[in-house]
C-alpha cells in the first residue's frame, strides 16, 4: 500500500511539474528571437567584410547567403523576416492564449491584439520615413515591421476566434487562395493570366492600384498589401505552433521529433510547390511559407530540444538578451549613431589591426556595442513592449 501511494505522489508530481513546464514562458522562444535578430543588428556585415578581406570562394559564397535573390530563389537571408513572425506566432497561446485561460473576454483581447498590429504598423512607418513631415507620395507606406504588425494582428483574430481545426484550415485556405489566385486567374492588366514577373504579376500590379504613396521598387513592394494574405499563414503556423507546444501532453523529446519532421515535410513541399509557384519572398509566395516556415519548425525544435528540455540555457544567454528586446534594437538606429559609438570605443582596434582585417574586426565590434546597450537594458529590466 505505501509503495503504490508513494507511486501516485510522484505520478501527481511528474504531471504537476510537465503542467508548469507548459505553461511557463519558453526560454528557447526568446533565444531563438535573439538568434534571428543577431543577424539583422550586424552580424551578417562580419561574412560581407570577411569575403571583401579574404576573396576566398568559400566566405564568397557564406557571403552570398546573407543578401536576397534578385526575384525567385532563397537565400538564407530570406528566412529573417518571416521566422521573427513565425516566433510571434508561436508566443500568441503563451500570451493571448493564458489570458482567455484567466477568462478574459474575446473583445478585451481583440482591442489588445488590434493595438499591438497598428503600433507596429506605425513603428514601421516611422521605420521607414523618420519623423519628418512629407507628401504621401513620398511616404512608404509598406513595411518589414507593417508586414509583421498586420499578418499578426489577422492571425491572432484567426486564432480568437476560430477552433484548431478551423484554424488548420484557414492556413491552408491562405496559401492555396494566394497560389490560385497568383497563377491561375491574376495578372495585370496586358500579360497573361499566372504572370510571376515583378511587373505582370496580381500582387505587384494591386498594389501599385491601391496603395497610398510610394513602392520600395517603384512597380513593387516586398511589404505590399496583397502579399501579406500568405503572411497571415506565417503567422498562423507559428500560432498552430505554439498551441502544440502549450497544451501537448507529449514528452518534450517527442514534441522536438514532431516539429523535425513535420519541418522536412514542408520543405520538401515547398521545392514540389517551387516547380509550379516559386519559392519568392518578395511575393512571399505559398512555396515560400513552406520552405521557411519548415526551417523554422527546425530551428525551434532544436533550440527547444537544446534548452528547454535537456537544460543547456547558460549559452544562450547572449541570445536571450537581444530577443528580449528585438523591437528596440530594430528601431534603435533612429535615435542611437551605432557607426560613431563603434567608431569611438574600438576604432583603435581596426587601427591595430590593419588592412585588410580592420573591417571584419570592426565589423564584429559593431555587434558587440549592440550588445552591450541591449545587456545594459536587460539588467536594468527596461524592455520596449508593444
Amino acid at each position: 500500500m505505501k509503495s503504490n501511494l508513494e507511486k501516485k505522489k510522484t505520478e501527481n508530481k511528474y504531471v504537476l511539474l510537465k503542467t508548469s513546464l507548459s505553461q511557463q514562458r519558453l526560454y528557447s522562444l526568446d533565444a531563438l528571437r535573439g538568434f534571428d535578430m543577431f543577424w539583422i543588428m550586424g552580424a551578417e556585415e562580419i561574412f560581407h567584410k570577411l569575403s571583401d578581406a579574404t576573396g576566398s570562394p568559400f566566405w564568397n559564397a557564406i557571403a552570398l547567403q546573407f543578401t536576397h535573390p534578385d526575384w525567385n530563389g532563397f537565400h538564407f537571408y530570406d528566412l529573417i523576416f518571416p521566422l521573427f513572425l513565425f516566433l510571434a506566432g508561436v508566443a500568441t497561446p503563451y500570451s493571448v492564449g493564458k489570458e482567455l485561460e484567466k477568462g478574459k473576454s474575446k473583445s478585451e483581447l481583440l482591442w489588445r491584439v488590434m493595438r499591438r498590429g497598428l503600433i507596429l504598423i506605425v513603428l514601421g512607418i516611422i521605420y521607414n520615413n523618420g519623423l519628418a513631415i512629407k507628401p504621401i507620395s513620398d511616404i512608404r507606406f509598406g513595411s518589414v515591421l507593417g508586414r509583421i504588425g498586420s499578418a499578426y494582428m489577422l492571425a491572432n483574430i484567426i486564432y480568437l476566434y476560430a477552433s484548431k481545426r478551423s484554424q488548420i484550415i484557414w492556413f491552408c485556405g491562405l496559401l492555396i487562395g494566394y497560389w490560385f489566385a497568383m497563377t491561375v486567374v491574376g495578372h495585370a492588366p496586358g500579360y497573361p493570366p499566372g504572370d510571376l514577373t515583378m511587373q505582370g504579376n496580381l500582387a505587384s500590379w494591386v498594389d501599385r492600384e491601391i496603395m497610398p504613396g510610394k513602392l520600395y521598387l517603384g512597380i513593387h513592394d516586398p511589404e505590399g498589401l496583397f502579399s501579406t494574405i500568405p503572411a497571415i499563414g506565417t503567422g498562423l503556423l507559428g500560432i498552430l505552433t505554439g498551441e502544440f507546444l502549450r497544451t501537448s501532453t507529449l514528452a518534450g523529446v517527442q514534441k522536438c521529433l514532431r516539429m523535425a519532421i513535420t519541418g522536412a515535410v514542408f520543405i520538401v513541399l515547398a521545392q514540389l510547390w517551387n516547380f509550379n509557384f516559386p519559392i519568392n519572398k518578395n511575393l512571399w509566395t505559398s512555396s515560400f511559407v513552406l520552405q521557411v516556415g519548415g526551417i523554422s519548425l527546425l530551428l525551434l525544435s532544436l533550440f527547444y530540444y537544446v534548452i528547454d528540455v535537456k537544460g543547456y540555457k547558460s549559452w544562450a544567454f547572449f541570445f536571450k538578451v537581444i530577443g528580449m528586446n528585438s523591437i528596440l534594437i530594430y528601431m534603435s538606429g533612429h535615435f542611437i549613431n551605432w557607426e560613431f559609438a563603434n567608431n569611438s570605443l574600438f576604432g583603435w582596434l581596426g587601427t591595430l589591426t590593419g588592412n585588410p582585417y580592420n573591417a571584419v574586426v570592426l565589423a564584429v565590434t559593431f555587434v558587440f556595442v549592440k550588445w552591450l546597450f541591449l545587456y545594459f537594458m536587460y539588467r536594468q529590466k527596461v524592455f520596449l513592449r508593444v
